[in-house]
């Protein structure tokens, strides 16, 4: 699953990009639900490593589940 999949998804469970001002590879994410952030990659259209991805959703306190069927 790339980033833009990702981020659809994200959007989805309500989680908002927070802005940043340099430029990078990575991008920060922010769950208003449970006031909790993570840093998620933006590595364009490689596919995130399925670890990563499972560390930025508990990170964010979202379930696996719920972010897999969103």
């Amino acid at each position: 699953m790339n980033y833009r999949e990702v981020t659809r998804k994200l959007l989805g469970l309500g989680c908002t990009e927070i802005h940043r001002r340099g430029g990078g590879s990575h991008r920060k994410w922010f769950n208003p639900a449970t006031r909790r952030a993570a840093v998620l990659p933006d590595h364009g259209a490689r596919d995130l490593r399925l670890g990563t991805l499972r560390a930025v959703v508990r990170q964010l306190g979202l379930g696996w589940e719920s972010f897999r069927d969103a």
